[in-house]
């Protein structure tokens, strides 16, 4: 974890401050809308009382010109506000974090895939995960996509890709946390996207020319004999003024299924929408100058306008379409002028030119959200390096750390799969040996992904990772632990089969008895290293290192030591050359007097 950035309170304060004045504005122009309203009632009072006197119709009319007017102001006061309230939680959250006092993100349980070849094993995501301590994203496709690129390897030039655009989108740091609080100021659930993604997926039924043609005429009919009727008088006006609305209602009437159908039926739908068009206007708006963030940039022009404005449109054209909920308006505005008929045609038309575009266009989204969290990653940790990467089948890590350990308790060391590519770790139990599979392991993963690694120099081939680490007996599928163990190691060499593959075992076939599991270690062993394979095995049996006699070109022993020093145990978690000497079970165990 990163030492205490200071430059979190600070912001944090600036923008709580802003927020209070903000609030104290916010209220006085609610009380003020409350006199403005109090001002045109007795005016209209008055107003009535004195005959129309004009003073009166004058103070009526400034009073709502000046209430409607605060409405507008006030909406947008409010909109700062939650943008600054926003701002500010970030920066607490980041304050918290770093202060080590809780990790106020989502953890990312919902992507746990069990049978994952290494996110399980290397807890990637779920409570205290890296995806816990990365994520910043806000949104559903935020998270989805950030969980993407922790489970799935880019390749080689994907990655340098990436690297540029998270060291470029880390130096935004203003940038960055209004990207999030954007993101912050709505929820976006999976329900709310599919939603709206299954509306792109249905048919756009275009108005006929005919029916655009009755929808002009019969408006401008009624409108005609209102303006005959408030004219000139008269019983033939007036009738047809009433059938006119009568057979607009009618005509609306013919529609309202279609209508309703193209309602999607929740509030929270549309202001993901307005929220997704702002964040569109942000990427689309900022200066970039890096690769993948332009092409990022490209992918949003459609036409001669952005995705943001065609976004905004389909907003409004919502906002429009749901009036329809309200019984007076609906009948009066269609009555007059077939509101919802035209704005149903305008949503039709909408949908026909740009739903098959609005999938991607989100999707835009989620990948900065998710670009967004690496790079608050890389600022956060400054000290740690980007990898250099190579297709030479070498992996070297300088000051290799658990980048999810505290900086004052981790321990980094060296390591290089250079000569021998597969390790052999023994060491007694707490020696540090399952930690150090994970360092590897993660920052294999953050390597793979284009983010700095917990290192001060690393170059690595970018490999599909596979982890043995946890299992369980799965009562669901009726199989054993050793079974699940076995099933993965199958997974493991078919894997190895197939491709270049990063293997990290931790202390396999504990299902069976000691000898059949030595044995059995052993031939995994020689049958990974007879495939192209990197990677290491912990195990406490000493006698599995005896190995690397017949096959030193291909196998080096590493280990972890335990000192026992004035009755107590040492662990320096320092990773040596060749295989354990000390135990430390016995002695742990007669120590808490259990022999």
């Amino acid at each position: 974890m990163a030492i205490q950035n200071p430059i979190y309170k600070t912001r944090l304060d600036e923008f709580l401050t802003l927020f209070h004045a903000q609030k104290k504005r916010y209220n006085v122009m609610s009380t003020l809308r409350i006199v403005l309203v109090f001002v045109f009632l007795l005016s209209l009072y008055f107003m009535i009382r004195s005959d129309g006197a004009m003073q009166w119709i004058i103070i009526a009319a400034v009073a709502a010109i000046t209430f409607f007017i605060l409405i507008n102001r006030h909406m947008k006061l409010a909109q700062k506000m939650r943008m600054n309230k926003a701002l500010a939680d970030i920066n607490q959250n980041e304050h918290d974090y770093l202060s080590r006092s809780a990790i106020p993100f989502d953890d990312g349980k919902n992507h746990i895939q069990t049978k994952h070849p290494y996110t399980y094993d290397l807890d990637i995501f779920g409570d205290h995960s890296l995806f816990h301590r990365l994520n910043r994203t806000a949104t559903y496709v935020g998270s989805r996509k950030l969980a993407h690129f922790l489970s799935h390897r880019l390749s080689n030039d994907e990655i340098i890709a990436q690297q540029e655009a998270i060291k470029e989108v880390s130096s935004k740091i203003e940038w960055r946390q209004e990207i999030n609080a954007v993101s912050m100021t709505s929820d976006d659930s999976p329900k709310t996207y599919k939603t709206l993604i299954d509306w792109t997926k249905t048919e756009a039924k275009p108005h006929s020319t005919l029916v655009k043609i009755l929808s002009y005429l019969f408006p401008l009919l009624t409108i005609v004999s209102l303006v005959t009727y408030a004219w000139v008088g008269g019983d033939i006006p007036r009738l047809s003024f009433s059938i006119l609305f009568l057979i607009n209602l009618g005509f609306l009437g013919q529609h309202y299924r279609q209508i309703k159908d193209e309602i999607l039926g929740e509030s929270q739908i549309n202001k993901s929408i307005q929220k997704y068009s702002r964040l569109m206007y942000m990427i689309e708006s900022q200066s970039f100058q890096t690769t993948k963030l332009r092409e990022l940039q490209d992918r949003l022009k459609s036409d001669s306008e952005s995705a943001s404005l065609h976004i905004a449109k389909l907003s409004r054209l919502f906002q429009q379409m749901d009036s329809v909920h309200n019984p007076m308006g609906a009948i009066i505005f269609n009555g007059m002028s077939l509101y919802h008929v035209h704005t149903l045609r305008k949503l039709q038309e909408w949908k026909a030119a740009y739903a098959p575009m609005i999938a991607n266009w989100i999707e835009i989204i989620g990948e900065v959200e998710a670009i967004n969290s690496l790079a608050n990653f890389a600022y956060n940790n400054p000290t740690y390096s980007y990898p250099n990467l190579n297709e030479e089948e070498k992996i070297t890590f300088s000051d290799l750390g658990h980048p999810m350990l505290p900086d004052d308790v981790r321990v980094c060391n060296d390591i290089a799969f250079v000569d021998q590519k597969f390790i052999i770790l023994t060491g007694s139990n707490m020696s540090g040996k399952s930690t150090f599979l994970r360092s590897l392991g993660i920052n294999m993963v953050l390597a793979s992904t284009g983010a700095p690694v917990c290192a001060t120099h690393a170059n690595i081939h970018p490999l599909d990772i596979y982890v043995s680490m946890r299992l369980s007996d799965s009562l669901s599928d009726n199989e054993s632990y050793f079974f699940a163990e076995v099933k993965r190691l199958k997974e493991v060499m078919d894997a190895a089969d197939s491709k270049l593959t990063f293997i990290l075992l931790d202390e396999i076939l504990r299902g069976t008895n000691s000898d059949d599991k030595r044995q059995g270690t052993v031939e995994v062993i020689k049958k990974l290293i007879s495939k192209n394979v990197i990677g290491a095995i912990a195990t406490h049996d000493l006698k599995v290192c005896d190995t690397t006699r017949d096959y030193p070109s291909e196998l080096i022993n590493k280990n972890f030591e335990v000192e026992i020093k004035e009755g107590e145990l040492l662990f320096d978690y320092k990773l040596r050359n060749g295989v354990c000497k000390n135990k430390s079970a016995t002695y742990i165990m007669k120590k808490m007097e259990i022999i």
